[in-house]
């Protein structure tokens, strides 16, 4: 069966929009000769929809969308999208919706496939909006029989139903998995294992893109016989025509730093687009997390549309200020150099009975807020997002300034631990030589006091970290300075997901407890 694959990059709420990628996508398809063109989950909606889906416009939006898809698509194949159905009366306070894969042919909605696996785990919270379907049934498309599965239903481990396996048990001869799986490291390879599962071939088509912490990196694949027929690219859109019953030849997967690298170009890249944002802002001290930083955002926007800062205070090393005109001359961004010391010394003078100790924390948390009070000035005037160049290590344990370095709309970095920005860095400077000797081999500094040195072993403290956030360690001192920064993490910015665990929606823990 020759199967349509568009991985493509749906916007939520944009029903008009998405019809239009839908339709040209499922034209692209047909014109290579597809039999069947499979969408991801809930396309038509853009994903995830969350609490828009209690709004009962929304909902007749999507089934508006649908029926003008299946319109503009009357004449070719059948179009499998992703929308929400209305399943029936909620209960109270439930929109009682069906997450589901509806097979478009011939203007109508033939067939509607409901959900049936719900996870609330991580940054799923599925059964907040959607109830489970009822058993699905095997189609019968271009002469073979076909079972359709949506993301989890094909993740089926620990669950006490196998989906995937009753339609087997029926017939099918192929299953279609319709996929919104969010980008984390090694993720790809958890996919082709679960699809592997299965005795017969099976269609994974994934959603590609990035809303808001959601990375989808695509790499949609047909996968039979213990090995992958063929595989989409990740971190691009992308329709594909695949005959199903080709024989396992693609390459393995790649799923490595290259590609955490790459979600977070994506990152950046779709929350600056989606949400109309024409131009970054950052702050570049000439360490190792705001120099990454830059490149990301310089490889996602394009170099007219970045701007850093570099802030120098009393405390800062020269070469800190020479590394960051460096790495922007090289990247080919623009750098605006703008010294705190008239404005630092200024409320120095004015809170001086408040600053108390010259070393205190007041006045080193003073530095960082006016470095912020700067960032966002560049920012009104131009417009755009600050991005925010803290890395995991330090969400975590707190080592941040509140309303200071803390400050900007995305944390970029936010979901990468301190030795790995370092890993991600080198990576990326390889061949290219735009980054500093000395931002790499330099102690990592704040700045903010004579000789200052950050006070962890990043080598040891990180990987301790990483496996408490991910429930995986018991550590008393550590978990202590984690549970008293959660009030930072809850006024930070939205946080790119590439890890098993993020500090955002998947890890939901109370400021006030004991």
């Amino acid at each position: 069966m020759r199967v349509g694959i568009a991985q493509i990059d749906s916007r939520i709420g944009d029903f008009s929009g998405n019809v239009r990628r839908i339709v040209r996508a499922a034209e692209i398809a047909r014109a290579a000769g597809a039999e069947l063109c499979v969408m991801p989950e809930l396309v038509v909606t853009g994903y995830p929809p969350r609490d828009l889906l209690f709004d009962p416009r929304f909902v007749a939006s999507a089934a508006s969308a649908v029926d003008a898809i299946a319109a503009q698509t009357a004449g070719g194949m059948p179009v499998l999208v992703g929308s929400v159905v209305a399943a029936g009366p909620g209960r109270p306070g439930h929109p009682g919706l069906w997450d589901a894969a509806l097979l478009l042919e011939g203007g109508q909605v033939r067939q509607v496939i409901a959900k049936r696996l719900l996870p609330s785990y991580d940054v799923f919270h599925e059964t907040r909006w959607f109830v489970p379907g009822p058993r699905s049934r095997v189609l019968d498309l271009a002469g073979r029989r076909v079972g359709v599965l949506i993301c989890e239903d094909l993740w089926d481990e620990g669950y006490p139903l196998s989906p995937g396996a009753e339609l087997e048990a029926a017939g099918a001869q192929l299953l279609i998995c319709v996929s919104a799986s969010p980008f984390r490291a090694g993720v790809l390879a958890e996919r082709e294992r679960h699809a592997h599962r299965r005795s017969v071939p099976v269609v994974y088509a994934n959603a590609c893109g990035a809303n808001d912490e959601l990375i989808f990196d695509g790499g949609s694949f047909v996968a039979q016989g213990g090995g992958v027929v063929a595989r989409l690219p990740r971190f691009a859109e992308a329709v594909r025509v695949v005959d199903t019953c080709a024989p396992p030849g693609a390459e393995a997967s790649s799923d490595g730093i290259d590609d955490v690298l790459g979600a977070l170009i994506l990152g950046v890249r779709g929350f600056a687009q989606k949400n109309r944002l024409g131009h970054a802002t950052l702050g570049l001290s000439g360490g190792i997390d705001s120099s990454l930083v830059a490149c990301i955002a310089a490889e996602a926007l394009g170099k007219t549309r970045v701007t850093a800062l570099a802030m120098p205070s009393r405390h800062s090393d020269p070469r800190s200020t020479e590394c960051a005109r460096s790495l922007c001359d090289a990247l080919g961004i623009e750098l605006v150099v703008h010294p705190i010391e008239p404005l630092h010394a200024a409320l120095e003078s004015d809170l001086a009975a408040v600053i108390g100790e010259r070393d205190s924390l007041v006045a080193e948390n003073l530095q960082a807020r006016l470095r912020a009070m700067i960032l966002m000035a560049h920012v009104n005037r131009r417009g755009g997002l600050l991005l925010n160049t803290s890395n995991k290590t330090e969400l975590a344990l707190g080592y941040g300034t509140l309303y200071g370095d803390l400050a900007g709309t995305l944390c970029v970095i936010g979901d990468v631990s301190k030795p790995d920005v370092y890993r991600l860095a080198r990576h990326y400077d390889a061949g290219r030589g735009m980054i500093p000797a000395f931002v790499f081999d330099r102690p990592p500094s704040a700045e903010l006091r004579p000789a200052q040195v950050d006070p962890f072993d990043y080598e040891r403290v990180s990987p301790q970290v990483e496996a408490i956030v991910a429930g995986a360690l018991h550590d008393p001192e550590l978990e202590a300075s984690i549970r008293a920064a959660e009030h930072k993490r809850w006024q930070a910015g939205i946080v790119l997901k590439v890890s098993a665990k993020a500090f955002g929606t998947g890890r939901m823990i109370p400021v006030t407890r004991v």
